[in-house]
C-alpha cells in the first residue's frame, strides 16, 4: 500500500479551534463578530427571508438554504450602513467563515447555530473605500471547512434607505468533482487553501463549486466512513457528511441536485480514484473503470457542452536511491478511460474530443506533499498555476484575476536584507 493510500482519509476530522502552521499554532484570535438577535420588526433593519431574490448562492446548498461540500458560498450587493446574517439551527457549532467587501482581504470570523452576526460596518475594511458609480457595494461569505455548513436564516441591512441588490453572475462556470485532495484537507484554511479553490477564482470571474469530499471514493462504495461514492453523490445536494446523514438519512431522502435549475458547467474537473486505489476499499480496476465512464456520461448527459479534464493521480512520493520518486494510481486505466472518449486520443492539448487528460507528473516535488499526506499550502498553489495555464492554453480563457486575494494566509516572505 503506498503512503498515499493511507491519508485520505485514515481519519476524515473536521476543523477544530488550533490551526498548525508548519507545527506551531497559529494565532487564530478572529474578531468576534456575535450580536444581540435582529428581529424584521427591529427599527432601522430591514431584514431579507434567505429566499430573497437579492442572494446569490454559490455551491450547492438545499431547499433548507443549508450549505453542502467544500467552500460553498453566498453573494449580494448592498447600499447599507451593516449588514448582519442569522444562522440557523442546522448551522455547525464555531464553523470558520471568509468574508469581505469587494476585492478586500478576506477576513475570517467563527459563527455557531442560532446566532446573528454582524459583518459590515463603517469601519469594516474596504467600506465606501472607493465609491462604485450605481453606490452599490459587493458582500461575499464563504464556508472554509469542507465538513462543516451554515443554514442561512436571515439577511440584514441597516442604514438609510439600506437595501440589498442582486450580482449578476459571471459569464463562466466550473464544476470540480474530487475527494480530500481537492477539498483541502489538511491545508492550513482547508476549503479556500485548496487548489480546486485556487484554480477556479484564480481564473477570475468564474462561478465554481467544490463538489469534493475526504475518504470519497469514485466507484459507488463505503469508503473510509462514506457510505456512497462520486458516481451516487454527484447527482445529490448534500456531502456524504454525519450531518448530512442526521438531516436526510441514507434513503430516498436524500435530495437530488436540479442541474436544471443551475448554470452548466463550461469546464468540468474530475480528480478522484486515489481511494479507490487503496486495498483497504476492496475496489477492483474494471469497477473503477466502469465508474469513471459512468461519471463522465453522467455529467454529459446533464451538461453537454462540457469540457471534461481528467487529473491523472499522484500517490506521494517514495525515496529511490538518493532522490524521490512520484508514484502514481490507476494510470493505464484512467488513460484508457480518456481514450475511450477520444478515438483511442489522451487529447492532451485540446482535440477535438470533449474528454482532456492532465498529467501531474513533475508539477510537484516530494516537499509539496505535507506530513499527512496531503499536498502543502505550496503545493495546492503550484498545482492551482498549472491548471490555470493548461485551461488557458487549451480553451484560450483569459485569466482575468487581476488583484483581490484568492488564497488568505499563504503570504509568505523574507524581510531580513543581511543573513
Amino acid at each position: 500500500m503506498n503512503p498515499l493510500g493511507f491519508m485520505l482519509f485514515a481519519c476524515i476530522s473536521v476543523t477544530s479551534a488550533t490551526i498548525l502552521q508548519n507545527g506551531q499554532v497559529r494565532s487564530n484570535d478572529y474578531p468576534d463578530t456575535a450580536v444581540a438577535t435582529i428581529l424584521p420588526s427591529d427599527p432601522g433593519w430591514v431584514s431579507y427571508n434567505p429566499n430573497a431574490s437579492e442572494l446569490s448562492y454559490k455551491g450547492r446548498w438545499d431547499h433548507q438554504y443549508i450549505s453542502w461540500w467544500s467552500a460553498p458560498g453566498l453573494k449580494f450587493g448592498f447600499q447599507a450602513q451593516s449588514i448582519a446574517i442569522s444562522f440557523g439551527n442546522y448551522t455547525s457549532d464555531g464553523v470558520l467563515l471568509a468574508y469581505r467587501i469587494d476585492g478586500q482581504d478576506w477576513l475570517l470570523t467563527n459563527v455557531t447555530a442560532n446566532s446573528t452576526h454582524l459583518f459590515v460596518t463603517p469601519k469594516t475594511a474596504g467600506y465606501n473605500l472607493t465609491q462604485p458609480s450605481n453606490g452599490v457595494q459587493t458582500f461575499e461569505m464563504r464556508v472554509t471547512n469542507w465538513a462543516y455548513g451554515v443554514q442561512v436564516k436571515c439577511v440584514h441591512a441597516s442604514g438609510p434607505a439600506a437595501r440589498l441588490v442582486h450580482i449578476p453572475n459571471y459569464p463562466r462556470t466550473m464544476e470540480l468533482i474530487g475527494d480530500s485532495l481537492s477539498a483541502g484537507q489538511y491545508a492550513t484554511l482547508e476549503g479556500i487553501s485548496s487548489y480546486s479553490w485556487g484554480l477556479m477564482y484564480g481564473l477570475g470571474n468564474v462561478e465554481f463549486s467544490i463538489t469534493a469530499y475526504p475518504g470519497i471514493c469514485l466507484h459507488d462504495s463505503r469508503c473510509y466512513g462514506n457510505l456512497h461514492g462520486q458516481t451516487f453523490q454527484w447527482l445529490k445536494i448534500p456531502d456524504t457528511s454525519s450531518r448530512a446523514l442526521d438531516i436526510y438519512g441514507d434513503g430516498p431522502d436524500i435530495p437530488d441536485w436540479d442541474f436544471a435549475a443551475h448554470p452548466a458547467a463550461d469546464i468540468t474537473v474530475i480528480n478522484i480514484g486515489t481511494n479507490d486505489n487503496n486495498t483497504a476499499n476492496n475496489i477492483t480496476q474494471a469497477q473503477y473503470h466502469d465508474s469513471y465512464v459512468q461519471l463522465i456520461n453522467d455529467i454529459h448527459a446533464r451538461w453537454p457542452a462540457s469540457q471534461i479534464i481528467v487529473i491523472s493521480l499522484w500517490s506521494g512520493f517514495s525515496q529511490v536511491g538518493n532522490t524521490w520518486v512520484q508514484g502514481g494510481g490507476f494510470v493505464d486505466i484512467i488513460e484508457s478511460v480518456v481514450r475511450s472518449f477520444n478515438n483511442g486520443s489522451l487529447n492532451e492539448r485540446g482535440g477535438e474530443g470533449f474528454v482532456h487528460y492532465f498529467n501531474t507528473t513533475g508539477i510537484l516535488e516530494h516537499n509539496d506533499i505535507g506530513p499527512l499526506y496531503h499536498p502543502t499550502d505550496v503545493g495546492h498553489i503550484k498545482l492551482a498555476s498549472h491548471l490555470m495555464q493548461y485551461i488557458k492554453l487549451t480553451f484560450g480563457w483569459i485569466l482575468e484575476q487581476t488583484g483581490p486575494e484568492v488564497q488568505h494566509d499563504t503570504l509568505y516572505w523574507n524581510d531580513q536584507s543581511s543573513y
